[in-house]
């Protein structure tokens, strides 16, 4: 079943061109610093954009079964709106998702991390995390396959985390269909790294995604407590609206009255890849059954938080000048589960000095007959 859909999701071959990356400034923020935007494209048409604030990706062009290009990630309409954005569409840390109990404890030092002061939650590492930051690019080319080098540093004690890390996101486009993107991480004291991409995708370009189909390779999921902490259980899917197992659509599901639909307001939660973490293997597989776009995501993390843009609420504009609202988009961000600081027995994020931590997605693209 896999072969078949790997060869499903394989471009046309393109004639033997060299890819291409450029450079260019995109705006200057409040602190007078230049934000950049990187291009990069592919023979075969592929293009990604992304920019020098938070790694966000701001655009991506695949073809849909007519060979017709159409950006299948959410934008913004303006640098203003990008710069204010908080984590849409950012590479996300020091720890994504969420830390509960004001911080956690590591060797038996407390840490304090800033949270809301409500439920002492933790969200993307706290305001100010990696999403907002400035990072350094180093452009890549090679043959039919282009990338960019983001680099980052954070010092010690930022948001109250320990260990100044040195971090680096690199993303390549290659003529195969697909975009990569490879992080590696060093720490000089012991602490917690937990890092993810939060893109919106939607393959038909707008719209709502409640006729998208997903897969997902997850038999497990992490219920949720009222603060959208994991309980500490791990539960079986069937039976639940998680069960994404045979390729349903997605709105379905949202629609549900489960207790944990209702209380996340659609889906908002951590399932556990099917397979050994650490090993690059299929997470989820996206489908438009109108353009015939496809995505199949693999990745070397434990899990994968599968979030169908609950919060937006038609305030947010896009960049096709319409508002943003609900199943506009779904985000399915490869990570650790959330709040494994404080609950040892899920896969662990601890990075200790000598160290190198390195995780792996793919974004392979394709097209349905």
């Amino acid at each position: 079943m896999m072969r078949a859909t790997l060869i499903a999701m394989s471009l046309i071959a393109a004639p033997t061109l060299a890819a291409t990356a450029s450079i260019a400034p995109f705006g200057t923020n409040a602190k007078g610093e230049v934000v950049e935007a990187i291009t990069l494209t592919t023979p075969s048409g592929l293009k990604a954009v992304i920019l020098t604030r938070g790694g966000a990706l701001a655009e991506l062009w695949v073809p849909d079964r007519a060979g017709r290009l159409a950006n299948i990630v959410l934008t913004r309409p303006d640098f203003a709106a990008w710069d204010r954005g908080g984590s849409f569409n950012t590479l996300v840390g020091r720890f994504a998702n969420r830390i509960a109990g004001g911080g956690f404890t590591l060797d038996g030092q407390r840490f304090t991390l800033p949270a809301n002061p409500e439920t002492g939650v933790t969200i993307h590492g706290g305001a100010g995390g990696w999403g907002t930051k400035l990072w350094t690019p180093r452009l890549i080319r090679s043959g039919s396959s282009a990338g960019v080098e983001l680099s980052l540093t954070s010092p010690d004690g930022d948001n109250g985390f320990p260990g100044a890390v040195s971090v680096t996101a690199t993303y390549t486009l290659s003529d195969k269909g697909e975009l990569r993107l490879d992080w590696r991480a060093t720490t000089t004291r012991p602490t917690h790294i937990n890092v993810t991409n939060h893109s919106y995708f939607n393959l038909a370009g707008e719209g709502s995604v409640d006729g998208h189909r997903l897969r997902l390779f997850a038999s497990r999921y992490t219920p949720l407590n009222e603060r959208a902490i994991p309980t500490g259980a791990i539960e079986p899917v069937a039976g639940t609206p998680f069960d994404f197992t045979t390729e349903p659509a997605i709105g379905p599901a949202l629609r549900s009255a489960h207790p944990q639909i209702v209380q996340a307001r659609g889906i908002d939660h951590n399932l556990l890849i099917d397979g050994p973490a650490g090993s690059l293997r299929p997470a989820a597989e996206l489908s438009d059954p109108v353009s015939g776009r496809r995505l199949l995501l693999s990745t070397t993390e434990p899990g994968v938080q599968v979030y169908t843009a609950n919060n937006f609420n038609g305030t947010q504009p896009a960049g096709n000048g319409r508002l943003l609202r609900q199943g506009d988009g779904i985000a399915l961000e490869t990570q650790h589960v959330p709040d494994t600081p404080n609950q040892p027995a899920f896969p662990s994020t601890r990075l200790d000095p000598g160290q190198v931590f390195t995780s792996t997605t793919v974004f392979a693209f394709g097209v349905r007959p």
